[in-house]
C-alpha cells in the first residue's frame, strides 16, 4: 500500500484528530495521516500447514502485492488443474491488507475448502488514494494473472492452476470491486482483454455499496455493530473522489452517470448479505433488481449474521455454510468440468 507525504509527517501541535477509522487511521486537522502498521482487531492465525502460501508482486511501481495460497496436497477428489479463486479484502477502502490475520485466515479456509488456489491482493487505500485507485489497482492484479499464463513460466503456485476457470470474489469493499469488474469485463471487448483466462463467475460478500438515500438496514443499525453508520459514513468520506456524493457510481451501481446495468451480460453472480448487516439491504436490493432484469444472479441471505461474520469467526458454522454454498455455486459454473 502506498501513501502520502502527508502519511509521513507527523502532526502540529496544535492539530486535532478529525477522522479514526477503528485505530489504524488518524487523519488530523492539519491534513496530516497516522496509519499503524498492524491490524484493526487481533485474532490468532489458524495455520495447520495444509495450505503453501507466498507473496508476489503485481504492481512494482506503486510497491503492491499479492498473496497466493495452495492446497499442499492434493485429494482424489480434486481436478487435474485447481481453478483460481480472488478473494479482495475489506476495510472501506480505508484500511485492510492480505497480511491481516483476519483476512489470512478467512484465505487458508478458502483455500482448504473450495480446494482451489486463492489470490489475495493489496490495494491502494483512501484518503492517500481515493477512489477510483483501488479499482485501478485490482484490474491490474486480473491482469497479472493473465501475464501469469501468457508466460510459459507461472509462479510456482499457479503451476497447476486452471486459467480458465477463475472466480472473482471479495469481502466488503472487495465486494465492490467484484462487482465494477463484472462490469468491465461483461463486455466482448472485456472479456478479450482477459484471453486467455476465462471468468466463470463471480461472489460478492456483503458487498460495500453506498447512497445518499438511507437505506432501512443503515437506519436502523445499532451504534454497536462491527459496521456502524458513523464508521460506514466515515469510510465513504475518507475514500470517495473530492467533490463526489454517495450516489458516484464507484459508490452505488445504480448512481446517475453510471453503466446501464440492465444492459450488462453479466456473469453467474452470488450476492451474500447477512441479517444483521448494515450493508444488507443495499446489496439484497443489488442482487433483487439484476435477478429480475433476467441476469443470472442469486442472493444468499445469512440470517441473524454481521458484517464480516465469516473473517470474524471463520471457523463457525455459518461460515461453514458459506464455504459449502460458494463451492456449490463454483460446481454449478464451470468448476465441475474436466
Amino acid at each position: 500500500m502506498s501513501s502520502s507525504s502527508a502519511a509521513d509527517a507527523p502532526a502540529a501541535a496544535d492539530a486535532v484528530e478529525v477522522e479514526n477509522c477503528r485505530d489504524v487511521l488518524r487523519v488530523f486537522s492539519d491534513g496530516s495521516i497516522h496509519r499503524t502498521t498492524g491490524p484493526s482487531f487481533t485474532v490468532p492465525v489458524e495455520d495447520d500447514g495444509s495450505i503453501e502460501w507466498d507473496d508476489a508482486t503485481f504492481a512494482s511501481d506503486l510497491g503492491l502485492r499479492l498473496r497466493l495460497y495452495r492446497p499442499r496436497h492434493r485429494l482424489p477428489t480434486d481436478p487435474g488443474k485447481l481453478p483460481i479463486f480472488y478473494y479482495f479484502h475489506g476495510g472501506g477502502y480505508c484500511i485492510g491488507s492480505r497480511t491481516w490475520p483476519n483476512f489470512h485466515n478467512c484465505c487458508l479456509r478458502l483455500a482448504a475448502c473450495l480446494r482451489s488456489v486463492i489470490v489475495s491482493p493489496d490495494y491502494r487505500l483512501a484518503p492517500e488514494n481515493r477512489l477510483p485507485a483501488a479499482l485501478d489497482d485490482s484490474l491490474t492484479s486480473i491482469l497479472w494473472l493473465r501475464a501469469q499464463a501468457l508466460s510459459g513460466d507461472p509462479n510456482p503456485l499457479l503451476s497447476d492452476a486452471d486459467f480458465s476457470r477463475v472466480y472473482i470474489s471479495g469481502d466488503s469493499a472487495g465486494g465492490s470491486i467484484a462487482h465494477h469488474l463484472a462490469v468491465r469485463f461483461s463486455s466482448d471487448e472485456g472479456r478479450s482483454e482477459l484471453e486467455p483466462l476465462l471468468v466463470r463467475g463471480y461472489v460478492l460478500l456483503m458487498p460495500f455499496f453506498g447512497g445518499t438515500q438511507r437505506s432501512k438496514s443503515e437506519e436502523y443499525c445499532p451504534s454497536d455493530a462491527f459496521l456502524n453508520l458513523e464508521l460506514n459514513d466515515r469510510f465513504w468520506r475518507l475514500s470517495l473522489p473530492v467533490g463526489s456524493t454517495a450516489d458516484d457510481p464507484v459508490s452505488n451501481p445504480f448512481g446517475p452517470g453510471g453503466p446501464d446495468l440492465k444492459a450488462v451480460r453479466f456473469d453467474p453472480m452470488l450476492v451474500v448479505v447477512g441479517g444483521r448487516d448494515l450493508l444488507r439491504d443495499r446489496a439484497a436490493d443489488y442482487g433483487e433488481r439484476l435477478k429480475e432484469w433476467g441476469k443470472p444472479v442469486e442472493v444468499l441471505d445469512f440470517e441473524g449474521q454481521q458484517h464480516g461474520f465469516f473473517t470474524i469467526e471463520p471457523r463457525s458454522e455459518p461460515a461453514d455454510r458459506l464455504m459449502s454454498c460458494i463451492r456449490r455455486f463454483m460446481d454449478k459454473n464451470g468448476c465441475g468440468l474436466d
